[in-house]
C-alpha cells in the first residue's frame, strides 16, 4: 500500500480520518477480513451525538479479566431463589425425579436463551435498550419493559436484604435471640409470651421482633424504622457496588460470588456431621417417579429455569456487553448454567441435611410430649400399664419404641383414641413439612441453627451469605436498568446511580411499613413473572423470525471463530418460542384458577391464615403487570405509525482508530449512493454492480449491500456480516 495513503497515514496518527468506502475497497492488498468493521446503523445524524458514539465505542468500559465477567454472570444468576426456591421444589415435587425435568428444560430452554442474550449483548455491545431497537426498532419496547421489571424486582429483591442485614447483626449474641420465647411480666408473675407460646420462638421473633406484622395488607401500622434503617444500609451498599460501573461492581463479585460457596460447602461438611442429616438426604434422592407425569411439575420447573437464570431482566446482555467481540459466549453460557445447576442441587443438600436435623429434634420433642401424655395416663388409670410393651423404657424412650407403643394403644382405644390427643410422631411427616422463601431462610434454618454448636458463628456465615448472594444479584439487576439507560440517554453514569437509587428507596418505603411483607409477596409473584415471559418470548421472536436465524448463526460464526451447533437452530427458531408460550399460558390458567391471595400473620391466633386480596390490591397487581407489559405495544405503535422516528432513514458508517463510520442522515436515494461511493460528485467512480462483494479471506459470506427491508432499521441496506474490530 503506498506510504502516503490515507490508510497508512491513519495507522500513524491519532486524528480522525475521514475515507469513503470505494476508497477502502479499491486498495488491491486485501483487509483482514476477521479485524475489520463495516458498521451501519440508523440512528440521525447529529454532530454531539456523533462525538458521545465515538468516545463510547473506544471507551466503554471493559471487564478486568475472563475470571471477573464470569463471577459477574454466576454472582447474578446464582441467587436467593437457588438457596429457598429451588430445594422447596425438589422436596414438593418427587425429590431426586424432579431434576429430570429440570435438567432437561435448563438444556431444551435455559441455555439456548442464555446463549442467546450473551450472543447479542456481546455483539452489538449495548444495553438490553439498545440491543432490541438494533436488532427490530417496532420491537424496541422490550428492553424498555426489561427496565422496568428490573426496577420493580429490585424494589423489593432488596428488602430482602435489608432482613439479612438485620438478622446478621442480632448474630453476634450468645443465646440468638430467637433461641427462647422472651418472659413478660404481668404484675410480680413472669410469663412466656402468649403469641411466642402458641408459635415458636424463631417464628415469633421473625413476626414480631423482626417485621412486626399486622393482620392484613390492609392495616398499614406505619414504618417500622429498624427494617427502614436496614433498607438504607442495602441501598447504599448497592450504590457503592455501582457508582464506578464494572469498575468497581466487578471487584465486588470476587467476594460476593466466591464467598456463598465457602459458606454451603461448611454448611453442608457441618450438616453431614449432624444426627439425622442422613434423613434428610435420604428423603431428597429418593424419586416419587409418578411425580414426573404431573404437569404442573413441569410448569414449576420451567419457572425455576427461567429466573434461575435471570433470563429477560437485562442483566446478562448488560454485563456480556462488555465483553471483546471475540469471547468465547457459548462456552461461558454452557458454564455459568451447569454451575447455576450444580449449586441449587449442592444447596439442597445443605437444606435437607440441615431440615434432615430438625426434623430428629422436632420428632424427639414430639416423642417426649406424648410420652408425658401417655405416663399421665397410666398414673390416673386411664391407660393400662398391660398396653405398655414390656421392652420400652420410658427414660430412654426412642422414636421406634413410641411407634410400637401408639400403634397398640390406637388399635385397643380405636373408640375413644382422639380424646387422648396423642401424636403419631413420624419422621417422614417433619421431613414432608414444606417451607420455602423467607419461612426457609427466617424460620426454619435459624431454628435449626440454634440447635448447633457455636450456633452465633453459623449464623453470622448464613446470613452472610445471603447478602453477597442478594448483593451479586442485585448489581446484575441494577446493571439490567443502568446500562441501556446510560447507553442510549448518554447520562452520566454516577449521577444516574445515585439518583436511582434513591429514588428506589423513598418507592421502597411502601416494603418497610408493617405490612410491607405483603406487599414483597404481592411483587414477587405477580410483577416479574407473566411480564418476563413476553420479553423472552419476543426477544427470541425478535432474533430467531425477524433478524433470521441463519443470518444470526452466520455473524456467531463469524464473532466466535466457530459456527454453533445446530441444536441451537432448532432450538431457537422452535422449541424454545413454543416452550415459552406453553408456559405463559399455563401461568395465564394458573392466575385464573387460583384467585390472588397471601398468607397473613393473626397476633390473635399466633398463626397463618390465607387472606384474598381487597380491590384496592388487586388494582395495583394488575397495574404492575399492565405497566411493565406497556412498553411493547406502546413502542410498537409509535414505530409502526411513524409517530415518532426510528431512524430508518439514515446509513451511519464511522471510522476512527480502526473504526470505520462516516454518518449521513436525510439524504435522498441518489444522494446516498453517492456518499457512499465518493466524498464528492467529482470523486464518484462508476456505480458498482448491485452484485459485487467483498470477501474476506477465508470466509464465504459477503458484506453485501441489498435492497432487502430486513436490515437493522430496515433501511434497504445490508450486511451480511459487520464484525466489529479493527481495521
Amino acid at each position: 500500500m503506498p506510504k502516503n495513503s490515507k490508510v497508512t497515514q491513519r495507522e500513524h496518527s491519532s486524528e480522525h480520518v475521514t475515507e469513503s468506502v470505494a476508497d477502502l475497497l479499491a486498495h488491491q492488498e486485501p483487509v483482514d477480513y476477521k479485524r475489520s468493521v463495516l458498521n451501519v446503523t440508523g440512528e440521525p445524524w447529529d454532530k454531539q451525538k456523533e462525538g458521545d458514539d465515538d468516545l463510547d465505542a473506544e471507551n466503554r468500559p471493559a471487564w478486568n479479566s475472563k475470571l471477573q465477567y464470569i463471577l459477574a454472570q454466576i454472582g447474578y444468576s446464582v441467587g436467593l431463589g437457588n438457596v429457598w426456591r429451588f430445594p422447596y421444589l425438589c422436596q414438593k415435587n418427587g425429590g431426586g425425579a424432579y431434576l429430570v425435568p429440570y435438567l432437561v428444560l435448563l438444556i431444551i430452554i435455559g441455555l439456548p436463551l442464555f446463549f442467546l442474550e450473551l450472543a447479542v449483548g456481546q455483539r452489538i455491545r449495548r444495553g438490553s435498550i439498545g440491543v432490541w431497537n438494533y436488532i427490530c426498532p417496532r420491537l424496541g419496547g422490550i428492553g424498555y419493559a426489561s427496565c422496568l421489571v428490573c426496577f420493580f424486582v429490585g424494589l423489593y429483591y432488596n428488602v430482602i436484604i435489608g432482613w439479612s442485614i438485620f438478622y446478621f447483626f442480632k448474630s453476634f449474641q450468645y443465646p440468638l435471640p430467637w433461641s427462647e420465647c422472651p418472659i413478660v411480666r404481668n404484675g410480680s408473675v413472669a410469663v412466656v409470651e402468649t403469641e411466642c407460646e402458641r408459635s415458636s420462638a424463631t417464628t415469633y421473633f421473625w413476626y414480631r421482633e423482626t417485621l412486626d406484622i399486622s393482620n392484613s395488607i390492609s392495616e398499614s401500622g406505619g414504618l417500622n424504622w429498624k427494617m427502614t434503617l436496614c433498607l438504607l444500609v442495602a441501598w447504599s451498599l448497592v450504590g457503592l457496588a455501582m457508582i464506578k460501573g464494572i469498575q468497581s461492581s466487578g471487584k465486588v463479585m470476587y467476594f460476593s460470588s466466591l464467598f456463598p460457596y465457602v459458606v454451603l460447602v461448611c454448611f453442608l461438611v457441618r450438616g453431614l456431621l449432624l444426627r439425622g442429616a442422613v434423613d434428610g438426604i435420604m428423603h431428597m434422592f429418593t424419586p416419587k417417579l409418578d411425580k414426573m407425569l404431573d404437569p404442573q411439575v413441569w410448569r414449576e420447573a420451567a419457572t425455576q429455569v427461567f429466573f434461575a437464570l435471570g433470563l429477560g431482566f437485562g442483566g446478562v446482555i448488560a454485563f456480556s456487553s462488555y465483553n471483546k467481540q471475540d469471547n468465547n459466549c457459548h462456552f461461558d453460557a454452557t458454564l455459568v448454567s451447569f454451575i447455576n445447576f450444580f449449586t441449587s442441587v449442592l444447596a439442597t443438600l445443605v437444606v435437607f441435611a440441615v431440615l434432615g436435623f430438625k426434623a430428629n429434634i422436632m420428632n424427639e420433642k414430639c416423642v417426649v410430649e406424648n410420652a408425658e401424655k401417655i405416663l399421665g395416663y397410666l398414673n390416673t388409670n386411664v391407660l393400662s400399664h398391660d398396653l405398655i410393651p414390656p421392652h420400652v423404657n420410658f427414660s430412654h424412650l426412642t422414636a421406634k419404641d413410641y411407634n410400637e407403643m401408639y400403634r397398640v394403644i390406637m388399635t385397643v382405644k380405636e373408640a375413644h383414641f382422639k380424646e387422648l390427643g396423642l401424636d403419631a410422631c413420624l419422621l417422614e411427616d417433619e421431613l414432608n413439612k414444606s417451607v420455602q422463601g423467607t419461612g426457609l431462610a427466617f424460620i426454619a434454618f435459624t431454628e435449626a441453627m440454634t440447635h448447633f454448636p457455636a450456633s452465633p458463628f453459623w449464623s453470622v456465615m448464613f446470613f452472610l451469605m445471603l447478602i453477597n448472594l442478594g448483593l451479586g444479584s442485585m448489581i446484575g439487576t441494577m446493571s439490567g436498568i443502568t446500562t441501556p439507560i446510560i447507553d442510549t440517554f448518554k447520562v452520566r453514569k454516577e449521577v444516574f446511580t445515585v439518583g436511582c437509587c434513591i429514588f428506589a428507596f423513598v418507592v421502597g418505603l411502601i416494603f418497610v411499613q408493617r405490612s410491607g411483607n405483603y406487599f414483597v409477596t404481592m411483587f414477587d409473584d405477580y410483577s416479574a413473572t407473566l411480564p418476563l415471559t413476553v420479553v423472552v418470548i419476543l426477544e427470541n421472536i425478535a432474533v430467531a423470525w425477524i433478524y433470521g436465524t441463519k443470518k444470526f448463526m452466520q455473524e456467531l460464526t463469524e464473532m466466535l471463530g466457530f459456527r454453533p451447533y445446530q441444536f441451537y437452530y432448532y432450538t431457537w427458531k422452535y422449541v424454545s418460542p413454543i416452550c415459552m408460550a406453553v408456559l405463559m399460558t399455563a401461568s395465564i390458567i394458573q392466575l385464573g384458577v387460583s384467585p390472588p391471595g397471601y398468607s397473613a400473620w393473626i397476633k390473635e391466633e399466633a398463626a397463618e391464615k390465607f387472606l384474598f386480596y381487597p380491590t384496592w390490591a388487586m388494582a395495583i397487581l394488575i397495574s404492575l403487570i399492565i405497566l411493565a407489559s406497556l412498553p411493547l405495544p406502546l413502542v410498537f405503535i409509535l414505530r409502526q405509525f411513524h409517530l415518532v422516528s426510528d431512524g430508518s432513514n439514515a446509513l451511519s458508517v464511522t471510522y476512527k482508530k480502526g473504526r470505520m463510520m462516516k454518518d449521513i442522515s436525510n439524504l435522498e436515494d441518489n444522494d446516498e449512493t453517492r456518499f457512499i461511493l465518493s466524498k464528492v460528485p467529482s470523486e464518484t467512480p462508476s456505480p458498482m454492480p448491485t452484485h459485487r462483494s467483498y470477501l474476506g479471506p477465508g470466509s464465504n459470506s459477503p458484506m453485501e449491500m441489498s435492497s432487502a427491508p430486513n436490515g437493522r432499521y430496515g433501511s434497504g441496506y445490508l450486511l451480511a456480516s459487520t464484525p466489529e474490530s479493527e481495521l
